[in-house]
Formats: structure tokens, C-alpha cells, sequence
């Protein structure tokens, strides 16, 4: 664990709540500025037109579907989603106005449970202003063993609920009520929820729900930083907003849909959701892993520990400033750094000895693109992605990739560290 103080990112320290803006507007019918298929910066990957921006033209479009408000706590049979269309092949989605969300019905606190100081998000009712803007955690007593539990982490889910629930419960994770089960057991994800999968917001509700569950039973379950959760909080609070790009005139809006974005996320959208996204922290050191999500180098840029990157990284966001937001978005989407034989190494170690730690474990770029294979991409199904069935060692054994390319047919990947060579 990082030595001192921590930032409030998912489940890190006493969770605050303010007062929010609850003006954020998606506009009605946004112009979709001309982009480049390229940032025009030396080694960054094109945050329009090739990965992480690819889809099917001509696919036709799914009406929104309704929204199922949410249930009062207490047992629960897995919720039936929305017949959401297949967006494995990333069909394109045009815009549409979105900005109504749902509420549930007002809730009472679970009898019997008491907040930790690690929860996020806060156990309670009217926390936000507003029934719906929290979350209720049915708790069930469980044997707390002595001293931390296993570690685990998860690659990028990119809304693929169902797949998630399915790794999760055969780590031992979650039962069949998807309630956390694994004691003191500590969870990492590494950021990337939403956006190309059916169901982000089910995903972040989840992992909202089980970040209080795990700390309750003496474990927990906390989430790092992605570029998709920069991408949707841009996409929120500045919708079709002209920003300062490398590539000429963008907006999060169109950036947003280029790579994925789904209507319904957007209409089921919350405060709380935005206010959980932006307490998550950067990076974070665990028994000798540098988690990071990005497989990038742009880290140092914000500072030389672990808790100034997180720090600067909070206030950056913190400021509301489309221009700043939009950088810190460009600069988590760069990847590869690692790949090279020659110079990938290097940069790893780079980060080791400045944050610390003996190996990076990260998520963003799919296994199969570290590996040149672009499998269903080109209809090459010998070498596709459903060939991924562990994470990627490389670099000299310090890097471990985590995205087994579950938006590619691939695998979403749920691996216990350390990983035996």
C-alpha cells in the first residue's frame, strides 16, 4: 500500500459529500466537429478513427430502451437489462438527446450496518438531495480473517456486465445474488467501465455497491481512473463544446461517440456516478505493483509520487475547465510505451523508480494489439483475440497487461496477483 495520506478515490479515505451542479446538459442535436485520425503528437495513438475509436458504418441504430428503476435493498435476483443491441463490433450510435435519469424509490439505511470510513460511495438516504443518488448495501455479517486478504484486478470491462458478473463469481468474488463473498479479499479495478458494452452504469453501480460490501466485511473493493471515465465526465459536463486540440477543432460529445458511447449510459447517468468517477484515484502501489491504467509514460507529467499524481490529477478535474479535462483525457489515451523491445523497459523502470514497486500492471491496450494480432478486425479468426486466456507478460517480465479485449470477442480478464511465471 502507498505510505501516508490517500486521495478519496473509490473506498480510500472518509467519504465527503457537497453540493453538485445538476445542470450538466448533453445538448439536443450537437454539431460533430471535424477530427483527425491523428493528435499530431510524436508517439501518441489517434484518439479518433483507429483503436480506441472503431466501429462497423452502417449499422443500424437501436431505439433507447426504458430504463428499469432501481429496486429497494434486500435480496435480489440479478436485474433483466434492456434488450441493449450487440455492440461487440462497435456499431455506431448517433446522438440523441439524453439527460434524463432515473430515480428509485426513497430507501432507508440497511438495519444493522454502520459505515466504515473506507465506504464510498456514503451508506444513506438523501446524501445527494434526492432519492436514487445513493446506494443501498444489504449486509451480511461475515468472519473477518486477520491481516489483509488475496489480491486480485480487473481489466477493462467496457460495460459488459453480465461477463463481468460471470469472472467475478468464479474467483469466489460474489455469489449468485452478485453480494460480495470474499471476506477480506481486496479487488482492483483498473478503470475503462463504460462505453462499446451494453451496460456501464450496471457496471459502476456494481462495483459502487460492492466497494461498501467488501469494506464492511473486512476487505475492499476500489477502482482506479480510465480514459472512458474522463471521456464520459467530458461528455457530460461539456457536451458539444469546442476544446484545444492537437488535431484541430474536437468536442468530448464526438469524441465520446467515436469511441463507443452509449445513449443509454448517458440517460441513466447520475450525479453520484459523476461524483464516483471523479474522486478515482490515478495509480496506486500494491505489494510491489505499480497499477496504472494506462500503458503510458504521461504519468510523470503530474508528479513524483503516487500521491502528487493522484492529487494534481483530483485538482485538475476539480476545476471544471473543458481545455484541462480534455488534456488530461488526451494524455491517459496514449499506449504502447511498453511494446517496444528496445525502448519498452526502460520506461517501464522509469515508473518503478519514481512511484515505486517491481512491476506495472495495467489495463487499456488489448492483448491482442500488444501482441500485433487484430483478430476479428480483419476477419482473421486463427489469431483473434479469443485466443486471450490469461493476462500478458512483457518487457522484460515488468509489465503485465490486463485488457484481454472483451470489446473484441476477447476475454475480460479477473487475475489474482502475484502471477507466477
Amino acid at each position: 500500500m502507498v505510505e501516508g495520506s490517500m486521495t478519496q478515490g473509490a473506498g480510500q479515505g472518509p467519504a465527503m459529500r457537497t453540493d453538485t451542479l445538476r445542470d450538466f446538459r448533453v445538448p439536443v442535436e450537437p454539431a460533430l466537429y471535424a477530427v483527425s485520425t491523428s493528435t499530431g503528437l510524436p508517439g501518441e495513438t489517434p484518439i479518433y478513427g483507429e483503436y480506441p475509436a472503431y466501429y462497423e458504418d452502417g449499422t443500424p441504430n437501436t431505439p433507447p430502451q426504458p430504463v428499469v428503476p432501481q429496486q429497494p435493498a434486500g435480496p435480489q435476483q440479478p436485474a433483466q437489462q434492456p434488450p441493449y443491441p450487440d455492440t461487440r463490433l462497435h456499431p455506431h450510435a448517433d446522438v440523441e438527446a439524453a439527460h434524463a435519469s432515473t430515480q428509485g424509490p426513497d430507501q432507508d439505511e440497511p438495519e444493522g450496518y454502520t459505515p466504515t470510513y473506507r465506504d464510498l460511495p456514503v451508506i444513506g438516504r438523501g446524501a445527494l438531495g434526492g432519492p436514487g443518488d445513493t446506494v443501498q448495501v444489504q449486509y451480511v455479517p461475515q468472519e473477518q480473517a486477520a491481516g489483509p486478504g488475496p489480491l486480485y484486478v480487473v481489466g477493462d470491462v467496457h460495460g459488459y456486465l453480465d461477463e463481468l458478473v460471470t469472472e467475478l463469481h468464479a474467483q469466489g468474488l460474489i455469489d449468485a445474488e452478485r453480494r460480495w463473498s470474499a471476506g477480506n479479499a481486496r479487488l482492483w479495478f483498473l478503470g475503462d467501465f463504460t462505453d462499446r458494452g451494453p451496460d456501464g452504469i450496471g457496471v459502476i453501480d456494481l462495483v459502487m455497491r460492492l466497494s461498501a460490501e467488501a469494506a464492511a466485511a473486512g476487505g475492499y473493493c476500489k477502482a482506479l481512473m480510465g480514459n472512458h471515465e474522463l471521456l464520459l465526465i467530458g461528455a457530460k459536463r461539456f457536451g458539444d463544446t469546442p476544446v484545444v486540440s492537437g488535431a484541430g477543432t474536437a468536442t468530448f460529445q464526438a469524441a465520446w461517440l467515436l469511441n463507443g458511447g452509449q445513449r443509454t449510459d448517458m440517460e441513466r447517468l447520475q450525479d453520484v456516478h459523476l461524483q464516483w468517477m471523479s474522486r478515482l484515484d490515478a495509480a496506486v502501489l500494491e505489494e510491489g505493483h505499480l497499477l496504472l491504467h494506462s500503458d503510458t509514460t504521461a504519468y510523470l507529467d503530474y508528479g513524483d509520487s503516487i500521491e502528487d499524481v493522484n492529487d494534481t490529477i483530483h485538482e485538475l478535474l476539480n476545476r471544471g475547465d473543458a481545455d484541462i479535462t480534455w488534456d488530461l483525457f488526451r494524455k491517459f489515451t496514449k499506449r504502447f510505451a511498453f511494446r517496444d523491445e528496445g525502448t519498452g523497459p526502460a520506461a517501464v523502470r522509469e515508473l518503478l523508480d519514481t512511484y515505486g514497486g517491481s512491476r506495472v500492471v495495467h489495463g487499456h491496450s488489448p492483448i491482442p494489439y500488444l501482441l500485433g494480432e487484430v483478430g476479428t478486425e480483419d476477419g482473421d479468426e486463427s489469431r483473434g483475440p479469443e485466443a486471450v486466456d490469461g493476462p500478458h507478460v512483457y518487457a522484460e517480465g515488468l509489465a503485465i497487461a490486463m485488457d484481454g479485449g472483451v470489446t473484441m470477442a476477447g476475454k475480460l480478464l479477473v487475475v489474482q496477483l502475484p502471477l507466477s511465471d
